[in-house]
């Protein structure tokens, strides 16, 4: 046992994924079921040396599609056409979804949201033909209009997973519209970015609770925590439907021995109120907005507005670099 990963223990009790576009984690510290990533991982993995002629290719070729897709710039259609490529790259080497976030800039906006998921989809048919819809799965700030976004997108038969999640309303709503996924922020996304920050707040028992309810609700919505800072956190997550890892983390789990003891919150009764089959906000979006507005008082819907503005900075980084290359 004292030989034992930290991978291998986890994997026991739950589908681990990996949170990056960098096909060569997938390879070696493998296997993993999902990919997932965001502005932030795409910032970083697009900055890279290696990654400068994918980069120099995606301004390119997004040139020539601009006609096709009215109303975004060369430089949005290039970032989403560089993402797409690293998750093609990845996509052999993993066994479920990948997953590309839509333009934080239109987390207010379900429309908007709507053309940006269906245009991602469409760049994969582009770039490889007969890829499967099935594996691509469009990641989405879970605002209000967010949330609707989802509902159409599932209909039409896209995968979406609901991101930025902070709370049991979001939650509630995510499973009533039929979000593939939900990706709860344990810590909120500040730690990633401000040096010495810690979440006083982490969300790990909100995670039991929505767990909880899924299974008393029956629905095919699954937890996909995120924003994990500590492989001590990584195991009080030990039988969560999915759970998405970091690198450097993955890295340290693979090590022999890194098994832990720590208790997992799965193994204790929820600290968090699980509601009851009857609760619903799909069909009252006046009931949603106060309900999130008024949970902690207010904390969680500023964790949410924090996490878009950090993301719509990523995406502005992401932006300048395909206008450097251009």
């Amino acid at each position: 046992m004292t030989g034992q990963t930290g991978l291998d223990l986890l994997r026991t009790r739950t589908i681990v994924d990996c949170d990056t576009l960098d096909d060569e984690v997938a390879k070696t510290l493998g296997p993993f079921q999902d990919c997932t990533s965001n502005q932030a991982i795409a910032a970083g993995e697009l900055s890279k040396p290696t990654n400068a002629g994918l980069v120099k290719d995606s301004v390119v070729l997004a040139k020539d599609l601009l006609p096709r897709f009215p109303g975004v710039s060369v430089e949005e259609l290039a970032i989403e056409i560089a993402m797409v490529k690293l998750a093609l790259k990845i996509s052999p080497h993993i066994h479920g979804h990948v997953h590309i976030q839509t333009n934080p800039y239109y987390s207010y906006s379900t429309e908007k949201t709507i053309v940006n998921a269906l245009r991602i989809v469409q760049l994969f048919q582009y770039l490889q033909p007969g890829f499967e819809q099935s594996r691509i799965c469009i990641k989405i700030p879970s605002t209000w209009e967010g949330i609707m976004a989802c509902r159409t997108l599932e209909q039409a038969g896209v995968r979406t997973l609901a991101t930025t999640l902070f709370t049991m309303t979001q939650a509630v709503l995510a499973a009533e519209v039929g979000c593939t996924y939900i990706a709860p922020y344990v810590n909120q996304l500040k730690v990633h970015f401000e040096l010495g920050f810690k979440d006083p707040n982490k969300l790990i028992p909100l995670c039991v609770s929505i767990q909880k309810y899924y299974e008393s609700i029956k629905t095919k919505t699954q937890v996909l925590p995120a924003s994990l800072t500590s492989t001590d956190e990584i195991f009080a997550l030990a039988g969560v439907d999915h759970i998405t890892i970091a690198p450097g983390f993955l890295q340290e789990l693979s090590q022999p021995g890194s098994a832990s003891g720590i208790k997992s919150f799965f193994d204790v009764e929820p600290s968090v109120p699980v509601p009851g089959a009857d609760v619903s906000f799909v069909n009252d979006e006046s009931a949603y907005r106060i309900a999130f507005t008024r949970d902690l008082n207010g904390a969680s819907e500023e964790k949410l507005t924090q996490a878009i503005n950090l993301f719509c900075d990523m995406q502005d980084k992401l932006v300048n670099a395909m206008k450097s290359t251009a």
